[in-house]
């Protein structure tokens, strides 16, 4: 915690202007182009997610806005909400309430996680996108995420180690920097490495390779 992990997504959508180095894209610094064209590129499932009070339909094609309704269903279902949204009575015409107020945490994450699926922009980010799940919910959503990240470039931010475990490269940071990187393999054989003394605390039972 407070490593800087956040602080580097938000540099990476020019949330944030760099003051040394630069960031880049296929070779491209992102400073040198328009915020807009950058931020269309990127899906961003945040810890909190921000939901309009509007439909559940409005809230999951709301990086979409053309999608059909077919569209919206086949998201939902990815991303393993849509049995709880055809419990409703109002089913898809539901409104969530000022920010989501209306949804739990898990459910408000998954909307999010639907709502970026339907995007289908070609860099994700998931900044500590299952947090807010319980741990059945994580695992049944794991799936959705692998199809979701599969073809494009996917930068996740996670505590809970078991949703960065087929990472092609995971990079740990502390204090501002990054200490130790490599495949979950690779950290979790370097002896008194942070990496490994973190997956050993999660994984009693919680975590399985």
């Amino acid at each position: 915690s407070g490593s800087g992990k956040t602080t580097f997504v938000r540099l990476l959508q020019l949330l944030y202007g760099v003051q040394n180095g630069r960031i880049s894209i296929d070779g491209q610094n992102i400073a040198n182009g328009s915020r807009a064209s950058l931020r269309s590129a990127i899906s961003l499932v945040p810890q909190d997610p921000i939901l309009f009070h509007r439909s559940l339909r409005d809230n999951i094609a709301y990086g979409k806005p053309t999608a059909t309704m077919d569209d919206v269903r086949e998201a939902a279902r990815l991303a393993h909400i849509d049995t709880f949204i055809e419990s409703l009575p109002h089913k898809y015409d539901t409104l969530v309430g000022e920010r989501g107020i209306e949804l739990s945490g898990g459910e408000q994450q998954r909307i999010a996680i639907a709502r970026a699926i339907l995007a289908d922009r070609p860099i994700l980010i998931l900044d500590e996108a299952t947090s807010s799940l319980d741990s059945a919910s994580e695992k049944a959503i794991q799936e959705a995420l692998h199809t979701l990240t599969h073809g494009r470039t996917a930068v996740m931010i996670a505590h809970r180690l078991s949703t960065i475990l087929d990472a092609d490269r995971i990079l740990v940071f502390d204090q501002g920097r990054i200490v130790e990187q490599g495949t979950h393999q690779e950290l979790i054989a370097r002896e008194n490495g942070i990496y490994a003394g973190l997956f050993q605390l999660q994984s009693g039972g919680f975590i399985t390779e």
